[in-house]
């Protein structure tokens, strides 16, 4: 199987797998290369896969994604994710990226909050005096 895993600005993994495992709002599932074409929304976990020429297993923690089954190839596409070798080390990497990341996002969405808000009080005082 060929495991494409896109983010929105690279592709993370371009490669030929055995085995793909992921987690879905009702749990944990494995891809071989001859199960038939599916579809899932990924829930944000992990996401492993065995690399066909060494055997070599990896692991990617995403925030969410969707991921398609299609023949030999599995497209993976999510917003946010990381690489890691080790669970541990990846558990670390994860909690710290995703958190700057969840607090960034926050920040942005009360931004764009007092943006809008002062954009509709302004209209409505347009509409007082006109």
């Amino acid at each position: 199987m060929r495991l494409k895993v896109l983010l929105p600005a690279e592709i993370m993994v371009d490669a030929e797998v055995t085995k793909v495992t992921a987690e879905a709002g009702n749990g944990s599932f494995c891809l071989l290369p001859r199960h038939i074409d599916f579809v899932a929304a990924l829930a944000p976990g992990l996401l492993s896969f065995v690399r066909a020429g060494d055997g070599q297993e990896e692991f990617l923690a995403v925030a969410e994604g969707i991921l398609v089954k299609c023949g030999p190839e599995v497209l993976v596409s999510t917003p946010k994710a990381v690489r890691g070798p080790e669970l541990g080390q990846l558990r670390e990497t994860v909690e710290k990226t995703f958190k700057v990341l969840t607090d960034q996002e926050k920040r942005t969405r009360s931004a764009l909050a007092n943006l809008e808000a002062n954009f509709i009080r302004r209209f409505l005082r347009l509409e007082e005096h006109g």
